[in-house]
């Protein structure tokens, strides 16, 4: 595997200057992930005294969840490691994506682990990687497939379609799944037949055989692909997460009117430094979720001394929440913009490995760390990657493209292509055809035209439809002359298709294993052997 590094931007303009400008973000942010000094910072603060879990019983709680997802004993040797008081956690996270979701999901996975070895080194003391799957979040639409590249180059999407229609919004987590066997079969049906395919579809057989909800599906693909890594898995929705969380649920709930001040004022803050908030900051909201009795999941809204649903159509009394905080913490949930605090609640967080768009709604929270007596972590840009294969690297250079050609203009350069392989020049001759036509029937159009004024429309009408005929013949001609060239039009297909599929990046489009079906799964592991690398961010991964 060869890593070439190469600087693109993602479009996210507050991240991208958090990683090239930090200085014109600095006021978000308490670290500089850029000054090495960072680390020995953060580590001395999360050293003193501070409002966190009981870190015995978070520990027996990974175990159990862990040992239930089938992790590796490198998992568990990681989690000996966090029940002493100086290991610390580098964290990350993402919904629980059907086969892992798109391939940024292993990108991320692979950072946290690179980034708590190198962390270890640094400091000298034990640090653990943490994949925190959200499995509280209920948009099931967004997690319900994947993609893949057929060998018809075409850009398939794999859904888990529900056998039930799903009825009320609850989490992931919560959403029992009671057939897999359709998913699996559009996965097999789009995979190509080589050495790995047997295997691996055996390995998700089993897997889903074992799984009542998409986020264990997700958590035992996880720990296969990086149990031996050390990679302890939580999942944001278990029971005993959910109970360690009653404290903090408990702060939020009295602290509700800071809190959501803290948000609105760091809403206004992204504003006024000239960037689009990525977050919704509602001057009403209670920033938490609550279960309802049939398992909805419903966003807190502040309504004088009560707080009610969206549409205040249910109305909860404060007092009565903090009952249920105490004897069924499982009822609530955090919202994007506390959710990073109860991470920092549950873990020792050193850093908090992030993609771009989690990068610019984190600067929204600063103040909501501080005002609960808390520090915003290290944020750590996760690893951004392109795969290279031999074959699309092989066709680039048949036309001596690169991978700007590819990203930035790829329509240009296949039309200037196309022109240059026009030895006929038809697009010229036509065009001539066009201009002499209208030369020698123009004067035509002003004749009849002085003999009746009624005729111009006629002959202008006229004029438009020969020309579309012209156009017609060119377009098919056109059509027919570029049909000698299709295998080379394939080729040229192929390389849009595998590096920028559906007019997006590859990592948040295609899932991983169309790749694993081709390359194994050594790749995956050289990957996370690689040093942490930050700048740049991006690299091409030839294959």
């Amino acid at each position: 595997m060869k890593l070439e590094p190469y600087e693109r931007s993602t479009g996210q303009s507050l991240a991208e200057d958090y990683k090239h400008r930090f200085e014109r973000v600095r006021d978000l942010y308490v670290y500089n992930v850029w000054d090495e000094t960072c680390w020995e910072e953060r580590a001395a603060w999360l050293d003193q005294s501070r409002f966190s879990a009981n870190r015995t019983e978070l520990v027996h709680s990974l175990i159990r969840y862990n040992d239930r997802l089938g992790n590796d004993p490198e998992s568990f040797e990681a989690l000996e490691q966090l029940r002493r008081p100086e290991t610390l956690v580098i964290v990350g996270g993402q919904q629980a994506g059907l086969f892992t979701g798109p391939l940024l999901v292993i990108y991320k996975a692979a950072t946290i682990i690179q980034a708590a070895r190198q962390a270890s080194e640094q400091l000298k003391r034990p640090v653990v990687p943490v994949f925190w799957i959200a499995g509280e979040d209920h948009d099931f639409e967004e997690v319900n497939h994947a993609y893949t590249l057929t060998p018809q180059l075409q850009v398939e999407k794999l859904k888990l379609e529900l056998e039930r229609p799903m009825g009320t919004r609850t989490s992931i987590s919560r959403l029992t799944i009671d057939n897999w066997e359709d998913a699996l079969n559009q996965l097999d049906n789009s995979l190509l037949d080589t050495e790995f395919k047997a295997p691996l579809l055996e390995k998700l057989m089993d897997a889903a055989g074992k799984s009542k909800t998409l986020t264990e599906f997700f958590g035992r693909m996880m720990a296969w692909l990086f149990g031996k890594h050390g990679l302890i898995l939580l999942d944001s929705d278990d029971a005993g997460i959910r109970k360690l969380e009653g404290p903090m649920f408990t702060r939020l709930l009295e602290h509700r009117h800071e809190v959501n001040h803290a948000v609105l004022s760091g809403w206004e803050q992204v504003k006024r430094l000239g960037y689009s908030p990525q977050a919704e900051a509602h001057p009403d909201s209670a920033n938490l979720f609550i279960f309802e009795d049939d398992g909805e999941r419903v966003l807190l809204y502040r309504d004088g001394e009560s707080l009610t649903d969206r549409k205040k159509e249910r109305r909860y009394d404060p007092q009565q929440l903090l009952e249920w905080v105490s004897h069924q913490p499982e009822r609530f949930s955090n919202n994007v913009m506390t959710r990073p605090v109860m991470q920092d609640y549950l873990l020792p967080v050193l850093g908090a490995v992030l993609g771009p768009g989690e990068i610019a709604y984190w600067g929204m929270t600063r103040s909501v760390f501080e005002v609960l007596g808390m520090q915003m972590p290290i944020l750590l840009p996760r690893r951004e990657l392109t795969l290279m294969e031999g074959t699309v690297q092989k066709h680039m250079e048949k036309f001596g493209w690169t991978i700007e050609d590819v990203l930035y203009r790829f329509d240009e350069k296949k039309n200037q292509w196309l022109r240059e392989q026009d030895q006929l020049k038809l697009e010229e001759r036509f065009a001539e055809v066009k201009e002499q036509f209208l030369e020698l029937y123009r004067p035509i159009l002003e004749t009849v035209a002085s003999i009746n004024p009624g005729m111009s429309k006629l002959g202008k009408a006229n004029e438009q439809k020969i020309i579309e005929q012209i156009e017609f013949l060119e377009t098919r001609s056109t059509e027919a002359n570029q049909a000698q060239h299709e295998a080379a039009l394939r080729q040229l297909e192929r390389i849009r298709l595998s590096l920028l599929p559906l007019g997006r990046d590859q990592e948040r489009v295609y899932n991983v294993f169309s790749y694993l079906n081709k390359y194994g799964t050594d790749w995956v592991d050289e990957l996370v052997s690689q040093p942490l690398s930050l700048q740049p961010v991006h690299s091409i991964v030839y294959m």
